[in-house]
Parts: C-alpha cells; sequence; structure tokens
C-alpha cells in the first residue's frame, strides 16, 4: 500500500510499527529521523528503519506516508519542518496520545493540506524506550483510536486504518475531545498515580527500607511508572483540563476512602472493595474472550 514510509521517533512505537510492517511481504522503505544519531544507528543496526536521514527535503522526498511517533510536544515543530516537503498525495499521521491538542497543531501548521493529517493512538507501550524496545507485535490485538474531524479525507483514514490493520491492531474513531476525556480517566491519571507514589516513597528518609520490602503488589501497581518521563510530561501538561478534573474525582474517591476508615466501617469498606473487585475481574475477563 505504501512504498516509503518516514517515521519521526524510531523508539518503541515507531520502531514496533516498522517491525510490524517487514513482516508482510512487499514491505515498504522505512526511512527514521530523529534527534540523536544514535538511536538512528541502533535503530539501523537493529534492521528497524532502512534508512536514517537528518535532511528533512532528502527524508520527504516520495513519502508515501509520515508517520509522527515522538513525544507530542515535539508534533508541531515537525508539522512545520515537513510543510515544505509534502506531496499532495503524502499522508501524514502521529501516535500521540493526547488528541485535541494534535489537531489543532495539524490545523495550525499543514494549512489546505490539513485534509491529509490523521490523528491517531496506538492503545499499547510498555516502560521501556528507545529503538531497542521495539517488538513486532506489539500492536497484536491491541486498540487503536483515530480522530479524524470533518476536514479528513476518506482516502486519507482509509489507508492509515489499513496500516494499523496490518500491523495487527483494531482500529476504532472517536472525536479528539471524546478521546482526551476517556483516556484521562484509564491512561492518564493512572500514570500520574504510579509516578506520585514511587516519588513520594522515593523522598523519604527510609525510601531504602520501603525499596527493600515492596513486592508484587508494589510492582504491579508501579510498572508504569518506568515510562518515558519526557512522553509523560508533555501528555500530562497537553490533557489539563480533563486531567485535573480526573484529579479532582480521584481525591474525592480518596477522601470518601478515608472517612470510612476514620470511622471504622467495616461494611462500607467491604462494599465498596467488593464493587471495585467486580468491576476489575469482568473487566479483565472481557479483555481475554
Amino acid at each position: 500500500m505504501f512504498k516509503k514510509i518516514v517515521i519521526f521517533g524510531v523508539g518503541l512505537i515507531g520502531g514496533s510499527i516498522a517491525l510490524a510492517l517487514k513482516k508482510h511481504p512487499g514491505a515498504p522503505h522505512i526511512v527514521g529521523v530523529g534527534r540523536a544519531q544514535q538511536s538512528l544507528q541502533e535503530a539501523l543496526d537493529l534492521g528497524l528503519i532502512d534508512s536514517a536521514e537528518t535532511d528533512i527535503a532528502s527524508a520527504l522526498h516520495a513519502a508515501d506516508l509520515v508517520i509522527i511517533a515522538t513525544p507530542v510536544a515535539q508534533t508541531p515543530a515537525i508539522l512545520k519542518a515537513i510543510r515544505p516537503y509534502l506531496d499532495e498525495s503524502t499522508i501524514i499521521t502521529d501516535a500521540g496520545s493526547t488528541k485535541s491538542d494534535v489537531m489543532a497543531y495539524a490545523r495550525a501548521e499543514l494549512g489546505d493540506q490539513v485534509n491529509q493529517f490523521v490523528g491517531g493512538h496506538p492503545i499499547a507501550g510498555a516502560e521501556k524506550s528507545g529503538p531497542a524496545a521495539a517488538m513486532a507485535d506489539l500492536y497484536l490485538g491491541k486498540n487503536v483510536i483515530l480522530t479524524p474531524d470533518a476536514q479528513t479525507s476518506n482516502s486519507a483514514l482509509d489507508q492509515v486504518s489499513r496500516l494499523w490493520q496490518q500491523c495487527g491492531a483494531v482500529v476504532s474513531h472517536m472525536s479528539a475531545q471524546e478521546h482526551d476525556s476517556v483516556f484521562a480517566a484509564v491512561s492518564h491519571l493512572p500514570h500520574l498515580l504510579a509516578f506520585a507514589l514511587v516519588e513520594d516513597l522515593a523522598k523519604r528518609s527510609n525510601a531504602e527500607l520501603l525499596f527493600k520490602f515492596a513486592a508484587s503488589g508494589f510492582r504491579d501497581f508501579t510498572r508504569i511508572a518506568g515510562s518515558h518521563p519526557e512522553m509523560w510530561r508533555d501528555i500530562a501538561l497537553a490533557n489539563k483540563t480533563a486531567l485535573l478534573s480526573e484529579l479532582r474525582l480521584y481525591q474525592q474517591a480518596l477522601s470518601d476512602m478515608t472517612a470510612l476508615l476514620e470511622a471504622d466501617d467495616s461494611r462500607a469498606l467491604h462494599d465498596l472493595f467488593e464493587h471495585a473487585s467486580r468491576a476489575r475481574n469482568d473487566w479483565a475477563k472481557s479483555k481475554i474472550q
């Protein structure tokens, strides 16, 4: 479908797209573009990309698709840099975890070529980053959200959808605003909670003792606190409004639980834990069916 794909950011997300596509016959020529020459060389050595470029004009020559797989804050600068070299048929998409800001960046930087942009977010990842973290099966069976608006070309949307399906993903569409509201609750908030807990313990005078005896529950809850700091800083700031709303709701939930503990209300605590446990187990069962 695509003969030449340019990927900005060939770490976990961008590199895994490349590896997934390379499993198919007639895989496209994949060009990597990035800030660090060392990472680009590593991506070449690992076979994630076929060539590396630091010159935007050379990278985009005859490109069918541009994928922006960098921290979200880099998106507007990349869009501005590629605009002069885009063909009328070149499709642009991204893999950022926030979408309202990205769609606004596209409108601001791409002008009359904004119809060639398709906002995207693969719901897949790991706490590791960099080219060595890339996996060919990262997107297998995972959700990918695309956020077209009224200006998005149907052809571009269809082609980006098929690309993700080639990677093994399940593609859904929603508005950028709905996307940001949903993922503030189920993705962005959990990451902030994990970061906050680890930071709280790490700052304590007995941190070494606490970490010495932390076991599987702590490991499972805090796994995502090992994620890419720059990426999650950008996500938190980009989705600030929805995330602040979710933080306030969670703070209220903690206040309610604190009141139950202070009142020794065993019945209400049991009911709360039972309801949460059932909801979590039902969700887990639905993910393996």
